[in-house]
């Protein structure tokens, strides 16, 4: 057939291995546990945790007899599995690995390549990546790296995470080498700075700086020599998260995942697999928030399973919240209550002193500020309330309109409205000192719940004060008009209820 079809299902368009990962990863289980299901099955022991990763990887292509076994034990369709090896055939093994494919996931990449991901890239084959990353680089015997000129630590045959403790007890950012640039370490202060401000800045005031900090450590890259190349790449990865966090707080999503995609590119090729999986626990809240609960849950699961165990007791803690909050708003209660419990228990583990530096918003308040949210979702608002009303050192006015949104939410769960008007009140004049829309937005999807009880004086009184603050709450990007949901006008696609955005 000469050509692409210009219309494909999404069965068609995803190969065999990433489809296999993601109705793993969509149930919690490993590997290992796949292998043992499959076995159990059909009776057969002869398939093995590393047979599962060269499926996953598509160095082999399941046969028939284990098609059918992978039907019936990941509870698929049979047609859509042999149409995903179908797309995996249509295309040699290297097709899908161009610049930025599994292959190329890996390699440095050059300033020019990730600056115009920065600007033109869709962003929509995230999860592709995200599958690739998770698999890890293709087994090539004797490819030397082109960042250490030895064989790539990250390679590990048939397991994808295997050797992550050692990868991640390296620094984050290396002692420079005498042929680094000496711009690493006023950029990595510039960055320290960043990442505070946007405790107290809201993303619209803040999103150009970082973009043009970015930029500059972008064309650090150029000066960087081979040993400069691996700290000067996990620097950009780090600007670029922050690019898309700030992104996604001012209401530019399109520009938040073109973001992350270069910050999850610069951390594969910088051998940091502990942050890039804190960049698919961004992408994880940033879908979330965009109303898609699985997609959050896979990338969260993806990140929590490509980074154990070796990751940093907090970034596992934050892994497993993100499980939960996305698990919670897939209905799965029983998943998120184990993954809060896990949460807690691996954060008691916690050393400061060998936690990585972009996790310093992370504090035990912060943590039960996150339990809160997620008992919330789970409508359990006894508990939730207990954790969103304790005691926290000052905060700045986007943290403060989130987590009152979640308590006002979790009061009117209670049945008290009129607490929940005085706490959303608060929340609205926070919402308008703080400029993030990702703020406003919350209290958009609080604001039909609580106009349900207009008998109510405080409601109106509160509704009075929502049509006053409109004109100063921050909207999506190039939609100003979108700011005045919050005084009752009709939305697009009005959120449930119970929603979990924001």
């Amino acid at each position: 057939m000469a050509g692409r079809a210009p219309q494909r299902s999404a069965a068609d368009r995803e190969a065999i291995g990433a489809m296999l990962a993601r109705l793993r990863l969509s149930r919690g289980w490993s590997q290992l546990r796949l292998a043992e299901r499959l076995c159990v099955a059909a009776g057969v022991p002869t398939v093995s945790r590393h047979e599962v990763s060269r499926w996953e990887r598509e160095e082999r292509i399941p046969g028939g007899f284990w098609l059918g076994w992978l039907a019936v034990v990941l509870e698929a369709p049979l047609e859509e599995l042999e149409a995903a090896v179908a797309a995996s055939r249509r295309e040699p093994p290297g097709a899908r690995r161009g610049p930025d494919g599994h292959h190329r996931l890996w390699l440095p990449p050059a300033p020019g390549e990730l600056l115009a991901a920065l600007d033109h890239a869709s962003g929509h084959d995230l999860r592709e990546l995200a599958h690739a990353w998770l698999a890890g680089p293709p087994e090539l015997p004797g490819q030397a790296s082109e960042l250490t000129g030895t064989a790539d630590p990250l390679a590990a045959p048939g397991d994808p995470v295997a050797g992550t403790a050692d990868r991640l007890a390296r620094p984050d950012h290396p002692p420079p080498g005498p042929d680094t640039p000496p711009e690493l370490d006023r950029l990595a202060a510039r960055l320290a700075d960043l990442r505070r401000m946007d405790d107290l800045v809201g993303g619209l005031d803040l999103a150009r700086l970082v973009d043009r900090e970015l930029r500059a450590a972008l064309s650090l890259l150029r000066a960087a020599g081979p040993r400069g190349r691996r700290p000067a790449l996990r620097l950009v990865a780090e600007f670029a998260q922050l690019a898309g966090w700030v992104h996604a707080d001012a209401g530019d999503p399109a520009a938040a995942r073109r973001a992350y995609r270069v910050a999850l590119r610069a951390a594969a090729a910088g051998a940091d697999r502990q942050f890039a999986g804190y960049v698919l626990a961004c992408l994880s809240h940033q879908a979330l928030a965009a109303g898609d609960p699985h997609e959050a849950l896979l990338l969260a699961r993806t990140a929590r399973a490509g980074t154990a165990p070796g990751a940093s007791a907090l970034t596992q803690a934050l892994l497993l919240h993100r499980i939960a909050l996305a698990a919670a708003g897939c209905g799965e209660r029983s998943t998120a209550h184990a993954a809060l419990a896990a949460a807690e228990r691996v954060a008691d583990r916690c050393r400061p002193e060998r936690e990585p530096p972009w996790l310093y918003w992370i504090d035990p308040p912060e943590l039960s500020a996150m339990t809160g949210r997620c008992l919330t979702a789970l409508r359990r608002p006894v508990r939730a309330v207990g954790r969103l009303a304790e005691p926290r050192p000052a905060v700045g006015p986007r943290t403060a309109a989130l987590y009152g949104t979640w308590l006002a939410r979790a009061c009117l769960q209670l049945g008290e409205v009129e607490l929940a008007c005085r706490i959303a009140s608060r929340g609205l004049r926070n919402a308008v000192r703080a400029g993030s829309a990702r703020a406003a937005t919350g209290l958009r999807h609080l604001h039909p719940l609580l106009l349900r009880h207009r008998d109510l004086p405080a409601v109106r009184d509160y509704e009075r004060l929502a049509a006053a603050a409109v004109d100063y709450l921050p909207g999506p990007v190039q939609s100003p008009a979108g700011a005045r949901a919050v005084a009752g006008a009709p939305t697009a696609r009005p959120p449930p209820p119970d929603s979990v955005a924001g």
